[in-house]
């Protein structure tokens, strides 16, 4: 970040005149409907047209991958931690005009317009496609709609004020929930003996639910089409989704069950919304009986899993996974 704010200021003091090639009277980008950035950071979103830039620095942190309304000041008369630019150039630009770590000679900066004044105002929503296969949704990525409302530009013809500038669109993309369990042919899913625990997992992940009811998992078999049912409350059958962060480990049943100082770190944690009869959150589990072992399958209905203000749906009907009990041991 102090490498983009160092060149701002560079081109500013070392360009920031106006010679007569490019006269802006307003500054224009609405025919570029989506911004870019120049690293993952986000610290450095801009918009380009054949010989314009619309810059935008923030703190490395303040694009947030969440639903919600975002508010920062444009402080320090410009030479803040928050800062939109507007420039004109004598000849094309690239990205590379912008993000280049020693700018290029040329095209040269004709004009510049520096905000000094004014609230950025980020609204950001979750892009959240339903997967092909049933309705349950995934969340692919945000959509930042950028607006700087009572803008103050410091140009050189003197200051201009707006009460409200469209900054644009900016998109950035996140890896969707992974469901995929790890191969298990016969389709079971795992206990705690030391928790009250089911779950299934892969290496980077584990689904689960907690506190689970007893009454849904009682060795007694359910007539055809009539599986046991409970609701996700706040002390019994508390689903979790939990993802492993990169390069801390794998999570296997021992460390699902008991974790330990080398256990994965998680990287996040999603809880199911609280159920709804006949609506949402319901969990349910049909029994039957082969010799000894009774077979519960354990399917999720209308599960909602949510982590701060985003949320996403599991499917009308996901399966977990089965536990089997031998009553002969």
């Amino acid at each position: 970040m102090k490498k983009y704010a160092a060149l701002l200021l560079f081109a500013f003091l070392l360009n920031g005149c106006d010679d007569g090639d490019l006269i802006v009277e307003t500054i224009d980008f609405e025919t570029v409907t989506e911004s870019a950035a120049c690293d993952t950071t986000n610290t450095l979103i801009y918009k380009l047209k054949a010989q314009e830039a619309l810059l935008l620095q923030l703190p490395n942190d303040k694009i947030i991958n969440d639903n919600g309304t975002y508010e920062y000041p444009i402080d320090s008369k410009g030479n803040g931690l928050y800062r939109v630019v507007y420039r004109a150039f004598d000849g094309a630009i690239t990205q590379n005009n912008i993000c280049g770590a020693i700018p290029p000679s040329t095209p040269r900066v004709t004009e510049e317009w520096i905000a000094t004044d004014g609230i950025i105002t980020i609204q950001t929503t979750q892009i959240e496609p339903k997967n092909t296969n049933d309705d349950g949704t995934r969340i692919t990525g945000y959509e930042h709609s950028i607006i700087i409302n009572n803008v103050t530009f410091a140009k050189p013809s003197g200051d201009q004020t707006q009460a409200r500038y469209v900054f644009g669109t900016y998109k950035t993309e996140v890896t969707p929930a992974s469901l995929t369990f790890r191969t298990n042919t016969s389709g079971l899913a795992y206990s705690c003996t030391n928790v009250k625990r089911v779950y299934n997992y892969n290496n980077s992940f584990y689904l689960s639910i907690e506190d689970i009811d007893p009454e849904l998992l009682k060795n007694e078999v359910t007539p055809s089409n009539q599986p046991r049912t409970s609701l996700i409350t706040a002390t019994m059958n508390k689903v979790f989704y939990k993802t492993a962060k990169a390069d801390t480990g794998v999570f296997t049943e021992e460390n699902i069950c008991t974790p330990t100082s080398s256990s994965p770190v998680v990287a996040q944690s999603w809880t199911g919304q609280l159920g709804v009869a006949g609506e949402k959150g319901i969990i349910e589990v049909s029994t039957a009986l082969v010799g000894t072992t009774y077979t519960h399958t354990i399917v999720l209905k209308n599960v909602i899993l949510e982590r701060g203000n985003s949320s996403f749906k599991l499917g009308s009907s996901f399966l977990l996974g089965k536990i089997e009990v031998n009553t002969a041991n």
